[in-house]
């Protein structure tokens, strides 16, 4: 009896406060982010260059069944140590995924926006930043989630071009370990 009573006042609560969200299907489905996961990749080296690779571990933990909080620890491209700090969430209001992603090596925020493909296996998010070559530039990018299974998933990011194609720039495969 007690505890019916607790999950009632609960529920009452969030629908006495509109700032209060209930976790929705969309929320759930973050929930298989959640873990530690290790990584490794490539990335374009630039014009004329070889790919580079890096690698490390990501620790994911949900902030309130709404949100997803993923810090990455690794090597960058380039060989150094890199943290990186990946947040996605639902905004029930826009019917959309947003989030943001900052990392140790870039001063710019990717403010994210997206919507799950029908299957429920693919989350496109889509973003502006820096042009990489062109520092008086900005560039579209996506960065695409795509889980194969539970225990594997795979992150692909793009650019798009003057000329308005998609080139990958970056692909990671991050496999479950706990």
């Amino acid at each position: 009896m007690a505890t019916e009573t607790k999950k009632q006042a609960q529920e009452q609560s969030t629908d006495d406060c509109p700032m209060m969200a209930k976790p929705q299907k969309e929320h759930n489905w973050l929930d298989q982010f959640v873990g530690e996961w290790s990584y490794e990749g490539s990335c374009d080296g630039g014009p004329d260059q070889p790919p580079m690779s890096f690698k490390g571990v990501e620790k994911v933990r949900s902030i309130g069944g709404l949100w997803i909080q993923a810090e990455g620890k690794g090597t960058s491209p380039d060989g150094s140590e890199m943290t990186s700090i990946l947040n996605v969430g639902y905004d029930t209001r826009r019917k959309h995924y947003v989030g943001s992603w900052l990392c140790s090596m870039m001063d710019h925020m990717f403010v994210y926006e997206g919507k799950l493909d029908s299957a429920g296996k693919v989350l496109p998010l889509e973003t502006e930043g820096p042009h990489f070559m062109d520092p008086t530039k900005t560039s579209k990018y996506r960065d695409i989630i795509e889980f194969v299974s539970p225990d594997h998933r795979v992150m692909r990011s793009e650019v798009q071009g003057d000329d308005g194609k998609w080139t990958q720039m970056v692909k990671a495969d991050y496999k479950r370990v706990k």
